[in-house]
């Protein structure tokens, strides 16, 4: 069943690659893609990295972010990183001069190279990834996992493709209590909790910012559909708060020019006076469209309320804990499930539905300050690791 059920997946993905290829090409040209897809499919600029390495792989931007305390431990000519998406790249690669975009599966069995061990971050469930590198002898190690109430009725569904792809893990360290017992019904083995690693290490200010004199509104990591009701809450708000400002920081760099747009007709609207942060770092208008990566932490240090975006509209939620550790009022969604065990960590948070978000603004003074309940333990993952050294 073993064997078979691996030819089948290796086929199956040449299959699917051949017959994406039209499209893979049509896409690569587009701005949002053209440095990821090429790397990723067609192996553009995307040499292997070296062997005998400890290889840390993640997805996204907060993934990333959060494998610092572990990437730290260890000596930079033993660092090997790879990521998807090209904001994860963007963090990985300011870790290791070995920094690479992970391969689509069919083509990695000719860029895998044999390393000491594959740590991988959360939901990353690459089939040929862990058994391609578990056969070249790495010692593989899934970390951070999770297992939603919303997406475990999903993999239950799969259990038997991940009674396969868990043979080659040899390790997992989940967040919770409930993400083990998820985890091991479709077939993990030794299974550890060792809490979210995004709480063992927060960001820190990179850039000390000057703080308006008024009170200070951050809309973080914002998605479409969200931006137009924290701009209604505003304008509501700063006809009671004058010197109010908002800081609006869309997710993805794409989305910027839209939001910029949707700012000109506000201030249009209102006669607000609106910046673009890479126009003028100083905050010195009533709203300013923070149209940069990286500031959010610096951002959150100096605002009074953080609405956190990702959980207006399905998208899971973000990191609250990097707000939170500033003590300021959080206010989010209730579309939160990616970030279920980190709202669970934190005190104070407002979670409101998206026809509530106004009212919830106008009353901020009776929200409560937050506060960071507990942190992560990541000394079982560094000793597994350093087993391999």
């Amino acid at each position: 069943m073993e064997k078979s059920f691996f030819f089948l997946y290796s086929g199956l993905s040449f299959l699917l690659y051949l017959l994406a290829l039209p499209f893979l090409i049509l896409f690569s040209v587009k701005a949002k893609y053209k440095e990821a897809l090429p790397s990723r499919f067609f192996l553009w600029r995307n040499t292997p990295l070296c062997s005998n390495g400890i290889w840390f792989h993640a997805c996204s931007l907060g993934e990333a972010k959060a494998l610092k305390p572990l990437v730290d431990a260890f000596p930079q000519e033993v660092l090997r990183m790879s990521a998807t998406t090209q904001t994860g790249f963007g963090v990985m690669r300011t870790y290791a001069k070995e920094s690479r975009y992970l391969p689509f599966e069919p083509l990695l069995f000719c860029w895998l190279r044999p390393q000491k061990a594959l740590v991988v971050m959360e939901a990353e469930f690459w089939y040929l990834l862990f058994v391609l590198a578990h056969k070249r002898g790495a010692k593989t190690l899934l970390i951070n996992a999770r297992m939603s109430d919303r997406s475990y009725p999903k993999y239950r569904q799969f259990r038997w493709f991940y009674a396969q792809l868990f043979r080659y893990i040899d390790e997992v360290y989940a967040q919770t209590e409930t993400d083990k017992q998820r985890l091991l019904a479709l077939g993990a083995k030794d299974v550890k909790v060792t809490g979210n690693i995004k709480l063992a290490y927060l960001p820190r200010i990179t850039t000390q910012i000057q703080k308006p004199s008024g009170l200070v509104v951050c809309g973080a990591s914002t998605h479409e559909g969200e931006e137009e009701l924290i701009l209604k809450a505003f304008v509501a708000l700063k006809k009671v708060h004058h010197e109010a400002v908002l800081l609006l920081v869309p997710r993805h760099p794409e989305r910027f020019e839209v939001v910029a747009k949707m700012l000109a007709d506000v201030a249009a609207q209102t006669g607000y006076t609106v910046q673009r942060y890479t126009q003028n770092v100083a905050l010195s208008s009533d709203i300013v469209l923070v149209d940069v990566m990286g500031q959010s932490v610096n951002l959150y240090a100096i605002s009074d309320i953080v609405i956190l975006g990702g959980a207006f509209v399905p998208r899971g939620g973000h990191n609250a804990a990097e707000a939170a550790q500033f003590g300021c009022k959080i206010i989010s969604g209730k579309h939160y499930f990616n970030q279920k065990d980190i709202f669970e960590a934190i005190e104070g948070i407002a979670v409101v539905e998206a026809e509530e978000l106004l009212q919830c603004v106008l009353d901020f003074e009776k929200l409560e300050h937050t506060k960071i309940r507990y942190k992560s333990d990541l000394s079982p993952i560094l000793e597994s690791i350093r087993c391999v050294l």
